[in-house]
């Protein structure tokens, strides 16, 4: 028997954590745990990128930058792997090359090891300086692909932006189920034919919002998939992942055997179940299968958060509407797929369509920005009535956005004299100014005299 066993990226740190608990889960829990998995002998663990870096200045009084290193201290012989959303790093619209260049650098200087870049469009000229940056750096380049379910998306069109990312030199190839839409007979199709044409290991990652979660990735793995994303059980399913164990014990003694230990998996899942209880109040988990999402096609994260949000406002009584709105608005705006940060663009949109009683009464910003070409090339035509309202006259741009993003690293450096001398600091302040201004300033009280946060005591 030819053996080939699948290796295994758990997101209990990141992806799971955003879908089940919006992205709480403080540093203090995590290094507990970390020290258990480091002996799991996972591929790897997905521990940053995504909503944890804003999560981490704005409500948790945490630098992001330690969070790697730290992680990396308890976890020395486990691969460091991040999700980076291609010119939009870790925030929510393009930044310029010299900002993302940076970002890279320090994110791999700090401790990352993988980088699995995705362009909300698919739009592979917004990946470009990423993977570029991410070689030169000598780590790992994932390029990825959104799999979302559109007139416009078909297995051709993933196969082709599979292909323009081998061209810029990736290490592994991933598709990205953000909502847990990908059936399993179609997983097999694509992983199948990705095989086939691709030349490099193919990354699967899902969700088990539709309750497919598990049998897409067994199909997958029949089909010849390398690597999977799982969670351990106490935040896997409904918007989270298939969890580990079940995976590790269905694959035992075959060819795909993992080989990773279910006596420690099971240890690790009871304090992971432990630590878990602290964050019911941020609990947003709908539980069991949400046949609506395959209408919607909302992505675990974002739903959680979504959720959080309208009770916020006291409009949760709305959602099933704004659940029928998501559809058609995403539709006018070109079938973009719905992950950070169009998916937030598009909830927003459709929540303004329904409160306000009037479709595109008020058309946001991010909105106008994706009509103008700001994001980059939509998988589909947009819906032309409603650009030229949101444009006003003005003409949509062709080119990549970043293109005409002057840089502006030199400008941040200069804002922050005699606040910091930390690049790690400046690049936070690049992305989020206003929220990092704060969080500067609630250190600074703790701790007077710091000008470099990597003088700080290790935890």
């Amino acid at each position: 028997m030819d053996k080939k066993p699948i290796k295994i990226m758990d997101t209990i740190f990141r992806d799971a954590s955003q879908s089940k608990i919006a992205t709480r889960m403080r540093l203090e829990d995590i290094l507990p745990i970390a020290e258990k998995l480091d002996k799991v002998g996972y591929h790897s663990i997905e521990m940053w990128g995504g909503a944890t870096f804003d999560s981490c200045i704005r409500y948790l009084n945490e630098d992001p930058w330690e969070r790697i290193r730290v992680i990396k201290k308890r976890m020395p012989n486990t691969m460091m792997q991040m999700v980076i959303r291609g010119q939009s790093l870790v925030g929510y619209r393009h930044y310029p090359d010299d900002v993302v260049i940076r970002f890279v650098e320090k994110a791999a200087e700090n401790g990352i090891d993988i980088f699995r870049a995705f362009d909300a469009l698919d739009d592979v000229r917004n990946l470009k300086t990423v993977i570029e940056t991410v070689k030169k750096v000598g780590k790992t380049a994932e390029g990825t692909i959104c799999y979302t379910i559109s007139p416009v998306h078909t297995i051709d069109l993933i196969l082709d932006k599979a292909l323009q990312l081998e061209d810029l030199n990736i290490d592994t190839f991933c598709l990205k189920d953000m909502a847990g839409l990908l059936a399993p007979y179609t997983a097999f199709d694509i992983i199948r034919r990705l095989k086939e044409s691709l030349k490099i290991p193919i990354h699967l990652h899902t969700h088990d919002t539709c309750g497919m979660g598990a049998m897409t990735c067994l199909k997958a793995i029949e089909a010849g998939v390398d690597i999977i994303d799982t969670v351990l059980s106490p935040f896997s399913e409904g918007t989270g992942q298939p969890p580990t164990e079940s995976l590790v014990l269905t694959l035992k003694e075959t060819s795909f055997d993992t080989g990773l230990d279910l006596n420690l998996l099971a240890e690790v899942a009871d304090d992971v179940r432990d630590m878990r209880r602290k964050y019911k109040e941020f609990d947003t988990d709908l539980g069991g299968v949400d046949s609506k999402i395959m209408v919607t096609q909302i992505p675990g994260g974002v739903m959680s958060n979504m959720i959080a949000q309208l009770r916020q406002i006291g409009a949760v009584h709305r959602l099933n509407e704004i659940l029928e709105e998501i559809p058609r608005v995403r539709k006018d705006l070109g079938y973009i797929s719905l992950v950070t940060p169009t998916s937030q663009l598009i909830v927003v949109q459709a929540t303004l369509n329904i409160v306000t009683g009037e479709r595109y009464k008020i058309i946001t910003k991010e909105t106008q920005e994706l009509l103008r070409g700001g994001y980059g090339e939509t998988p589909g035509p947009v819906n032309r009535d409603l650009q030229k309202k949101a444009l006003k006259g003005k003409q949509p741009i062709q080119c990549r956005p970043a293109d005409l993003i002057p840089n502006q690293m030199g400008r941040f450096r200069g804002e922050l004299k005699g606040i910091t001398d930390s690049e790690e600091d400046v690049l936070t302040y690049a992305l989020f100014p206003n929220i990092a201004l704060d969080f500067f300033k609630r250190r600074r009280d703790f701790h007077p005299t710091l000008t470099n946060p990597k003088e700080l005591p290790a935890s």
